[in-house]
Order: structure tokens, then C-alpha cells, then sequence
């Protein structure tokens, strides 16, 4: 008798919707991949007509040496690189007494932490934007670093997984005589490095894809970064999508660099989001 693999309709279904979503949130990204390889000013009837050859690489040149699209891929870079480590290190100090340590307050702490996911970030734009400008920081790099470290999400994921080293680790240290920020730094730490990883990938595509904040921060075009300064390449009265497209294509590298890397960490960082008391 022959083995006859029956597939569950459920599964079927939903392997079909994965696919038709897949497909959805990647169409964009070749469509401009292969409007990028297409020279300025070619003539298409459709949409389709993008995907067909001859293909060339002369708009990279254009873009790389003929436009702003450098300087706003180092600040976007820049911001990126200082605003991950700032969070890693703000996050991870103040998660360790919150989940390892017993003080006055603590709960509501945690509590007031666990409100800041449900305010939205445009709410807070208004006052955030007086408080920076009352610092002189308008138009810096300290200005816009330093609003991107202050996310409440990345503080309880760490919170979260703290919570999970065995508390027996913490007390055989404190035996031995080692204080709160030998056993931060020689027991927690070492064994956080799944969820510093995941951290460190979430703070710095947040930062990278940050759009409004820089927007409204940024004064001129060579403190924009890449989110914002894209939309300036396209012209309302032109039908040329080479350049925008191209430009597009260089900003989306490191983040298909990040998710081709750390793939795994990055679906265990979303699992972990899951808030637990």
C-alpha cells in the first residue's frame, strides 16, 4: 500500500495566503530593482515593460557621485550606529533592576514603561519638538539621536528575557561577594546575547526607517536622512522613475544586508515582543 501524503486544507490555505502576501510586500522592491537598471528617460507603456532588458547601471554613478544621496546614507548610517548602542546600553541598565532587583516602585515603573507602547509616537511629536528646540538641538545629530533611544518596546523585551536567567546565578554571585554591576556585567550580559542581538537589530532598522521625527528635525538637506531625503529626488511634473528607484535601492541595502544576516534573531525578537507580566 502506497503512502499517500494528505496535506490539511488549513495549512494549504494559509501556506496560498503566505505566498500571495509574500509576493504583495516584494513586488515593490523588484519593480524598483529593475526600473534602477533601466536608462533615464525610456519610454514604458506598461508596467511590465520595466522587467524587460536591455538593463545598465548608469543611474548608480548618477546616484553616488552626482547627488546628496551619500551625505544622507552616512547620516542615516551615523544616527543608526550612535542610537543602537545608546539603546543597548540605556535598555539594558534599566531592565536589569527591573527584572533582577526588588526597590520601592518598582511595578509602577515597569507600568508607566508598559503605557509608553500605547501612546502613539505622532502624539508626543508637538512636545518633543519644543523640549528639543528649548536644547538648541534642531538641526544636529544630537537631536535627532537622542528621541530614537527613548523606546519603551525594547526596554521590555529585555525586561522579559531577564526574567528568565535563573535568579540562583544572581545569588551564588552575591555569596561571593560581587556587586550589581559586576554581576550586570559577568553573568547578565553574557548570557543576554540573543536578546542584545535582537535588540540591537530592531533599534537600529527603527532608526533607519525613521521618517517623521527627522523630517521635522532637520532643517536642511544635508542633515536629511534617507527616508526623508528620497522623496525629494522624485519631480511632480516628470515620469522618469530611474533615479528615485535607484536611490531607493541603495537605501533598502542595509536593510536586506541586516535581514539576510539575522533572520533567525530577528523572528525570535518578534516572538519575545509578546508582553508578559
Amino acid at each position: 500500500m502506497s503512502n499517500v501524503r494528505r496535506h490539511n486544507p488549513g495549512s494549504v490555505l494559509l501556506t496560498i495566503l503566505s505566498l500571495i502576501f509574500a509576493f504583495i510586500f516584494i513586488f515593490p522592491l523588484l519593480w524598483s530593482l529593475f526600473v534602477s537598471l533601466k536608462a533615464e528617460g525610456t519610454p514604458m507603456r506598461t508596467v511590465f515593460d520595466w522587467f524587460k532588458p536591455p538593463y545598465t547601471l548608469a543611474s548608480y554613478p548618477t546616484i553616488l557621485l552626482n547627488s546628496k544621496v551619500p551625505i544622507w546614507f552616512y547620516n542615516s548610517i551615523l544616527i543608526a550606529i550612535i542610537a543602537t548602542i545608546a539603546t543597548i546600553l540605556i535598555s539594558s541598565l534599566a531592565a536589569y533592576p527591573l527584572a533582577k532587583m526588588e526597590f520601592i516602585g518598582k511595578k509602577k515603573i515597569y507600568f508607566y514603561f508598559l503605557l509608553g507602547l500605547m501612546v502613539p509616537t505622532e502624539a508626543t511629536i508637538v512636545p518633543l519638538f519644543i523640549t528639543v528646540n528649548g536644547l538648541n538641538l534642531i538641526d544636529s545629530y544630537p537631536g535627532m539621536i537622542l528621541p530614537s533611544i527613548a523606546g519603551s518596546m525594547n526596554l521590555i523585551i529585555m525586561v522579559t528575557f531577564f526574567k528568565g536567567i535563573p535568579h540562583e546565578l544572581i545569588e551564588v554571585a552575591q555569596l561571593d561577594g560581587a556587586r550589581n554591576i559586576s554581576i550586570f556585567t559577568r553573568i547578565i550580559l553574557p548570557l543576554s546575547r540573543t536578546v542584545l542581538v535582537t535588540v540591537s537589530i530592531f533599534a537600529f532598522m527603527g532608526s533607519w526607517n525613521n521618517y517623521l521625527w527627522p523630517l521635522l528635525c532637520a532643517m536642511g538637506e544635508r542633515m536629511f536622512t534617507l527616508p526623508v531625503g528620497l522623496p525629494t529626488l522624485s519631480n511632480t511634473y516628470s515620469v522618469d522613475y530611474v533615479i528615485p528607484s535607484t536611490a531607493t535601492m541603495v537605501a533598502s541595502i542595509p536593510a536586506i544586508i541586516v535581514f539576510l544576516i539575522f533572520e533567525k534573531q530577528i523572528t525570535q525578537g518578534i516572538a519575545m515582543s509578546g508582553i508578559k507580566g
